[in-house]
């Protein structure tokens, strides 16, 4: 299941701080800004929402952390889930299957530089001759990025040729889907093996 928040700024800060675990209130907690704790309550509270919903665990979790940082849940790691927050929604999934998601707002301008890092010659070919070309490259980062969350190796491999044929044998077994805010300001994806799709 995907679940979302875009209404961050409606959060109740008191409220969410007392309801997670003490691991997500010390880390909410070293951000600065405020929106950057909300954010990080925000998400972590759309996974309590989940794992009650889903498994009927009504206690916040502890998490513990893979090689590159992808996150299991200490005492379930047979649930598979993962978070994402960008400054305008927050984002989570789970499923009985490795998940992996990304939200990114939309940029007002693109920066070049970024996608000839992140994308290769073919891709950044379509981005610029695209209609919206922040939107398409927004939608191919947030690919790229759940797919790796998925994977658990995190933004270590050489992202121009991540989506070049025969670059990874998973790519031909998971399934993605993407969707784009009403109003155009975030776009999501998500990664989940063929055949284990994820509902709003």
């Amino acid at each position: 299941m995907i679940y979302l928040n875009d209404h961050i700024e409606k959060l109740d800060m008191e409220e969410a701080l007392q309801a997670v675990s003490h691991q997500r209130r010390r880390l909410a907690l070293r951000y600065r800004q405020e929106h950057d704790r909300r954010l990080s309550l925000a998400v972590y509270l759309l996974l309590m929402e989940a794992l009650e919903k889903e498994y009927d665990i009504l206690t916040p979790q502890e998490f513990v952390f893979g090689p590159n940082g992808k996150p299991t849940l200490k005492d379930h790691p047979d649930i598979h889930f993962n978070l994402s927050h960008c400054p305008r929604a927050a984002l989570c999934v789970v499923g009985d299957s490795p998940v992996g998601c990304d939200v990114e707002a939309v940029p007002e301008q693109l920066d070049v530089d970024l996608c000839r890092y992140c994308c290769s010659d073919d891709e950044l070919d379509a981005i610029l001759h695209a209609g919206q070309p922040t939107l398409a490259f927004i939608t191919l980062w947030t690919k790229k990025e759940a797919f790796l969350k998925f994977t658990g190796q995190g933004l270590t491999k050489d992202l121009p040729a991540l989506f070049k044929p025969g670059s990874d044998k998973l790519l031909d077994s998971v399934k993605f889907q993407t969707h784009i805010a009403p109003d155009g300001s975030y776009v999501y994806s998500t990664v989940t093996l063929a055949g284990h799709p994820l509902a709003l």
